[in-house]
């Protein structure tokens, strides 16, 4: 696995905490039941580097937003998966609050 390539890493992540397989996720994105597995554990490793539209099928099958994918350290990646569920009026207000802290400093 690359360390450059934070992919692998958090689809590993991803999956894991969702309980099921390799095979289970890659059939349930699309892929043929045959290379399933083969296929994602290409992608855990970091052999293959699924494309864009892959990963959105991805990421939507794991409950996650696309960015969690690129999130380099573990801290970003935790806080892609909250602002993802918080609402569009919540997301605003918290970029208001965050500057109006910060502008204060």
């Amino acid at each position: 696995m690359s360390i450059d390539n934070p992919i692998p890493k958090r689809l590993k992540e991803a999956r894991k905490k969702v309980k099921i397989s390799q095979k289970t996720l890659g059939v349930r994105i699309g892929i043929d039941d045959g290379v399933a597995s083969a296929r994602m554990n290409q992608y855990e490793r970091g052999v293959h580097t699924p494309d864009v539209s892959t990963l959105k099928l991805l990421a939507e099958e794991l409950g996650v937003p696309l960015n969690y994918f690129f999130c380099e350290d573990d801290e970003s990646a935790e806080l892609a998966c909250l602002i993802a569920k918080m609402s569009i009026s919540d997301r605003q207000k918290l970029i208001k609050k965050l500057l109006s802290d910060l502008s204060k400093t």
